[in-house]
């Protein structure tokens, strides 16, 4: 997998879904000439990608899709987000460059080497990141145009243990974490996703939720709420297997798909 059109899969839903479950950092997929830039070895990186991927949140997806009354629309990225990150800003607006986690990479989770310093990441934005961008754009304005809204809910996952990039991990960390946003995410929305999940808390120790910048802060017909489970309620860190927990939470997302498709 080397070119930026099989870098990502929308995999289309009912016609009438305003749903689109987005599952950005789900992979390990590293294409060769991006990991000849990585500077750890195989056996590091590969301990890098048990933390920083969200195992099986694809799996969770596909459950919650298969589940639901009204399929939603998924937009699933196939390459690992340590060759981009797909959700981070491409410039000097995101704070996670305190940390070297911009869209390119150059930090690990706890802080080592991950691209030399002075890398240029304008290749791989230019690559993999504005392609993905646009896809996703024209994901969501197919949804506003077939529906006359569009729901986007990220799937991701965290570890149980605060990991040393975190900026904000010292607060609680429940089993689903909502990140929202003032804008994007109104209560109706929130209200769904607490009764599917049960015990959740807001944005800790993650917040804010994704919304392409065509319609951030423009279009209240987009709503969004960023769906974080912590990992050990179902697999067995750091990236190891997943357990029953999985068809659970597939299904308590599947529960929030269908509340709020009607």
């Amino acid at each position: 997998m080397t070119d930026a059109p099989h870098a990502f899969q929308l995999l289309p839903g009912a016609g009438r879904s305003p749903v689109i479950l987005h599952v950005p950092h789900s992979a390990r997929e590293i294409p060769d000439a991006v990991r000849q830039r990585i500077v750890l070895g195989d056996e590091e990186l590969g301990g890098e990608l048990d933390h920083i991927t969200d195992a099986h949140t694809a799996e969770i997806a596909e459950t919650a899709a298969g589940l639901a009354a009204v399929t939603p629309w998924r937009f699933v990225n196939r390459l690992s987000r340590l060759v981009v990150d797909p959700e981070r800003f491409p410039d000097e607006r995101e704070e996670m460059l305190a940390v070297g986690m911009g869209a390119v990479y150059t930090r690990t989770t706890h802080g080592g080497v991950l691209r030399p310093d002075g890398v240029d990441a304008g290749p791989l934005v230019e690559r993999y990141f504005e392609p993905y961008a646009r896809a996703m754009t024209r994901a969501v304005a197919d949804r506003l145009e077939a529906t006359g809204r569009a729901v986007i809910v990220d799937v991701h996952s965290y570890p149980s243990r605060r990991l040393p990039y975190e900026l904000h991990g010292e607060g609680p960390r429940p089993a689903v974490c909502l990140g929202t946003d003032s804008f994007h995410t109104p209560p109706a929305l929130l209200d769904a996703a607490r009764e599917a999940f049960g015990e959740t808390e807001l944005d800790t120790p993650f917040s804010g939720t994704y919304v392409p910048l065509e319609f951030y802060g423009k279009r209240p017909e987009v709503s969004a709420l960023m769906v974080e489970i912590r990992r050990d309620t179902y697999m067995t860190e750091p990236g190891g297997p997943a357990g029953p927990g999985l068809e659970r939470l597939g299904g308590a997302l599947a529960a929030l798909v269908d509340a709020v498709s009607r």
